[in-house]
């Protein structure tokens, strides 16, 4: 007779889904690094109001946190080859659309959304610095890129540690929707795995122990790094 529950199971599908563990980290950690640069660009377009391109950053960003990831993914599936199949066309290039890895449109609808979010907890968190300080350091002849790099963004990184750990978290489990790009990471290994002995059960339980186990340590990790910067922050200002 078929057990409905076999615990055992779930300890034997561990190791083959922590193989799969270095591709799920992989994506969210590329896809992170180019959220940040992209939030930081469109953070700082909207907070100098730079014309036209802040119009753009506020339409990229609404759009964005408007809709879901999943529709973004396809999106970006579908939309990357008909982008590249249109400057074949229309200016004569010799782009092979089949050599694209389905990885790069995972990693581009991650890091776009991602980018949105991050751009506003960002932007949220440079103009929570005192404005006071970016007036005394330009007053003493620092730089604007100067005052940024030595006085906004370290006060700044304090502020948004928090929300950016949340949003690196977040993208951990997100990454579990890259299947639909034929992408084969955890979640989809698992599944895989799932359907040579019908234990979805065990699996999925396998799976959620091992993304939770992820998220805590990542969890910590912010917590520490938060806590160290507002030490440092505390030592300087009882040095001034």
């Amino acid at each position: 007779m078929l057990k409905l529950f076999k615990p055992s199971v779930i300890l034997e599908d561990l190791g083959p889904l922590l193989q799969y563990l270095p591709v799920t980290l992989g994506i969210a950690l590329v896809s992170i690094f180019f959220a940040f640069l992209l939030g930081f660009f469109v953070a700082m377009i909207k907070i100098n109001k730079v014309p036209v391109l802040s119009k753009i950053a506020a339409f990229y960003v609404s759009f964005t946190r408007g809709t879901p990831i999943l529709v973004q993914l396809y999106l970006s599936y579908y939309g990357i080859p008909i982008l590249l199949q249109y400057l074949n066309y229309y200016f004569g290039m010799n782009l092979n659309i089949n050599s694209v890895p389905n990885v790069v449109f995972v990693l581009v609808a991650f890091a776009l959304n991602e980018g949105a979010y991050a751009s506003e907890n960002i932007r949220a968190a440079i103009l929570s610095v005192d404005k006071g300080q970016r007036e005394a350091a330009l007053s003493i002849g620092m730089t604007t890129f100067q005052t940024y790099i030595h006085i906004i963004i370290p006060e700044a990184l304090i502020v948004a540690i928090p929300s950016l750990g949340n949003e690196f978290i977040n993208m951990i489990k997100s990454t579990s929707l890259a299947f639909v790009c034929a992408v084969v990471e955890m979640t989809a290994q698992g599944k895989l795995l799932a359907s040579r002995n019908v234990r979805y059960f065990e699996m999925y339980i396998a799976l959620s122990l091992i993304y939770w186990a992820v998220t805590f340590v990542l969890a910590r990790a912010f917590n520490f790094v938060e806590r160290k910067l507002k030490r440092s922050e505390g030592k300087v200002t009882s040095r001034a």
